[in-house]
């Protein structure tokens, strides 16, 4: 079996969702046409990243009426969409939403929140707590948004959960053009493709990478979106800085043979790493150290 995904890199327009949303449309009926069978959008795609101000009056609920043209597209083509969440305590959250088959059939909301630079999203949004995978007609699924997988805590709890693939949203800027020697990236875009190529290699798992383009308040957002395959291969890129539909092939074939040949996560022992934390945190609440 093979899935067959599309990765929509676009420059969300900032505070404007009607424009957004229609644009997300626009290029789910592309994606469709193309044969995409699942089409993942960046982190807060349908509002436009820099919001400060803006979230409280761009929060959406799950079940908003102005989700119901993305639910509908949703009925012949998998969709993962970047929104603000306003929770039933009116807190607001910065969230993956997956839509299949007319209805919202997962919602992830950024656990780690950046604020150090020019990063202030503590400010406006509340942390989430929990990361868990789900089913979905391809087998189970994680979402992340971001900084979610600069923490390897969260890939690791994704793939111990039964995930076969991590969707991962996002609206990294470009910071830093500078080239290591043999890098084909600036330097941050190169540490993002390390990284997503590690996780994907050690839990013989496949990472869909979308992060947005253009620039928002001066701000500079690189692309480079990808797709890459349960030994670490680059199986498909979207340029840098520009909007793109990129589209790929994931082969479950290749995966379950990377399985069978590498048994990081069939030997993996959770238990342990349950344990060291548990003592760890023990020590902490006593105000020491772990012995």
């Amino acid at each position: 079996m093979t899935i067959r995904i599309g990765l929509a890199q676009i420059a969300p327009y900032l505070g404007l969702p009607d424009r957004n949303r229609d644009l997300h449309l626009e290029q789910a009926e592309r994606a469709r046409a193309e044969g995409a069978e699942l089409l993942v959008f960046p982190e807060l795609s349908l509002t436009g990243y820099l919001l400060k101000d803006m979230v409280a009056n761009l929060a959406l609920r799950p079940d908003a009426s102005a989700l119901a043209p993305l639910l509908e597209a949703s009925r012949t083509l998998d969709l993962v969409v970047g929104f603000v969440e306003e929770g039933p305590d009116y807190r607001h959250y910065n969230s993956l939403a997956y839509l299949a088959e007319g209805r919202v059939a997962h919602v992830h909301r950024k656990v780690y929140l950046p604020t150090y630079g020019m990063f202030e999203e503590q400010r406006y949004f509340t942390a989430g707590n929990t990361l868990r995978a789900f089913p979905t007609r391809f087998g189970r699924l994680a979402l992340a948004v971001c900084e979610d997988i600069w923490h390897p805590s969260l890939p690791y709890l994704a793939f111990m959960d039964g995930a076969l693939g991590l969707l991962v949203g996002s609206a990294s800027p470009l910071r830093g053009a500078d080239r290591a020697p043999g890098d084909d990236l600036p330097s941050n875009a190169a540490f993002w493709d390390r990284l997503l190529r590690h996780y994907a290699s050690i839990y013989a798992g496949w990472v869909a990478f979308c992060n947005r383009c253009g620039v928002e308040d001066g701000t500079s957002f690189w692309g480079g979106s990808r797709l890459v395959g349960p030994a670490g291969e680059r199986l498909a890129e979207a340029p840098l800085h520009e909007p793109a539909l990129l589209l790929g092939e994931l082969d479950l074939a290749a995966l379950r043979r990377r399985r069978q040949a590498f048994s990081a996560v069939r030997d993996e022992r959770p238990e342990v790493t349950f344990r060291g934390l548990e003592r760890i945190l023990r020590a902490r609440a006593a105000g020491g150290e772990a012995p």
